[in-house]
C-alpha cells in the first residue's frame, strides 16, 4: 500500500524548503505537494508498532492472555534461584507467558546508598519494556509482576512510580526493607493498591521485614510463611512455586 515510500521520502527531504514555496514549484501545484506529504505521514502511521524484546529468559505461553514478569535479586540472574524455578513452574502448570528480566546491578548493598537508588530508573525501563513486549508482540492482556529481594525493591518502586501501569497483581518473595522510597519495599507496598501475595521465609532477615507488613494483610494482601527457608530459598523452590501458583489460580478464577 505504501510502496515507493523510501524514494518519495528521500525526494521530499532533498527539497530545500516546501514552506516558502506555497504557490508553484517548477509547475507542481501546492495541493499535489501537500497530498504527497499527507500520504507519507499516513504510511508512517500505518506501519506496525513493534516492541523490542528486552534481555532475559522468556517462555512462550502461546495463546494464553496472561503473563508474569519476574525480577531477580542482587547478584542473581534471570534463570537463577527463586526466579528460575518459579518461571518454569508457572509456565508448566498454568501455561502462562513468563519473562524473567536481567535486572541492573545496583553496585551497592546499603539501602541508604545513592548509587542504589540511581539504578532504579533503568530497572523501571526494563520492566516497562517487558510489559510492552508481552502486550504488543504476544497479545497478553493480564500481566503480573514478581520480585525477589532487590528485584522486589525495584518492582515495587516501579509500581509506586507508575500507578497506571497495566499490572494486575504483585508477587513478592523474600522482600526486604530499609532505606527511603523508592528502595524501601515496605514503604512502597503501602501505596500499591493491587492484589499482593507476600511470600517470606522464617529466617531473621525475611521475617523481620515481613513483620512490618502484617498491618497490610487483607482480602487483597496475602502473607504466606515458608518455614525453614533462608533468603535464597534453595531447597524450597517447590513450596514457593506452589504458593504462587495457587494464588495465581485464584486470581484468574481457575
Amino acid at each position: 500500500m505504501c510502496s515507493g515510500f523510501n524514494s518519495l521520502k528521500l525526494a521530499l527531504l532533498k527539497r530545500k524548503s516546501v514552506t516558502p514555496e506555497l504557490t508553484l514549484t517548477k509547475g507542481v501545484p501546492v495541493m499535489s505537494v501537500l497530498k504527497s506529504l499527507i500520504w507519507v505521514f499516513s504510511c508512517v502511521l500505518a506501519m506496525p508498532v513493534t516492541a523490542q524484546m528486552p534481555q532475559g529468559e522468556y517462555l512462550d505461553g502461546k495463546d494464553s492472555k496472561v503473563g508474569v514478569v519476574l525480577a531477580h535479586g542482587r547478584g542473581n540472574s534471570p534463570d537463577g534461584n527463586v526466579v528460575g524455578p518459579l518461571r518454569r513452574a508457572i509456565h508448566k502448570d498454568l501455561g502462562f507467558h513468563t519473562f524473567s528480566l536481567r535486572m541492573p546491578d545496583p553496585g551497592a548493598d546499603s539501602p541508604d546508598s545513592p548509587e542504589l537508588a540511581a539504578s532504579f530508573p533503568e530497572a523501571y525501563q526494563r520492566i516497562q519494556s517487558a510489559i510492552e513486549y508481552l502486550k504488543m508482540q504476544k497479545g497478553v492482556e493480564r500481566i503480573y509482576l514478581m520480585g525477589h529481594s532487590m528485584g522486589g525493591r525495584m518492582a515495587t518502586g516501579f509500581l509506586t512510580n507508575n500507578p497506571t501501569a497495566p499490572i494486575v497483581g504483585f508477587i513478592g518473595v523474600g522482600l526486604t526493607a530499609g532505606g527511603k522510597e523508592p528502595v524501601n519495599t515496605n514503604l512502597n507496598l503501602r501505596k500499591v493498591k493491587l492484589p499482593v501475595v507476600d511470600v517470606y521465609g522464617d529466617n531473621e532477615m525475611d521475617a523481620r521485614a515481613a513483620s512490618f507488613r502484617k498491618s497490610l494483610v487483607s482480602e487483597n494482601f496475602t502473607q504466606v510463611e515458608v518455614s525453614g527457608a533462608k533468603h535464597d530459598y534453595r531447597g524450597y523452590e517447590k513450596p514457593v512455586s506452589d504458593i504462587v501458583i495457587e494464588w495465581l489460580k485464584k486470581r484468574e478464577g481457575r
